[in-house]
């Protein structure tokens, strides 16, 4: 592992939903949109664009957002795909991203470590995401 790895971690809850997110940090991002998406979305722009396989199907279709760094959340270049919430499909993107070399699964937490290592949160604004994803009750919640 090295910290100039670049991460995708699904950022929604696993299971059912309408919607689900997977996003990715570091200098490999713009690789994933390009073959994924078959170009890069305008910065800070949501983008509704099929996500493909490496064939070329079409494996879903969503929104896609770029945030170039180092003016996103950890710092880095960061792409994040919304796709539907689904189980099968998000493994199947997931799994698409990660035929891309360098890319690994992110660790729990690591976004905002990088956010914190790269100056875009302090240690306190860190471990409050922390503390507000861990929480298991309203008044926790409110504690972060």
């Amino acid at each position: 592992m090295s910290d100039n790895d670049t991460i995708v971690a699904q950022a929604t809850p696993p299971g059912r939903g309408g919607v689900g997110i997977l996003r990715i940090s570091g200098f490999k991002a713009r690789e994933v949109a390009e073959t994924v998406l078959g170009k890069l979305p305008k910065p800070r722009y949501a983008d509704y664009l099929p996500f493909k396989d490496a064939d070329g199907s079409v494996l879903d279709q969503g929104i896609a957002l770029w945030f170039p760094g180092p003016n996103s959340f950890t710092g880095e270049d960061v792409l994040e795909l919304q796709g539907h919430g689904g189980p099968v499909i998000l493994d199947l993107l997931l799994k698409r991203i990660l035929t891309i070399p360098g890319l690994r699964i992110a660790r729990p937490g690591e976004f905002s470590e990088r956010a914190f290592l790269n100056d875009k949160l302090d240690l306190a604004q860190a471990e409050a995401i922390a503390d507000l994803i861990d929480a298991s009750s309203e008044q926790a919640a409110r504690s972060a």
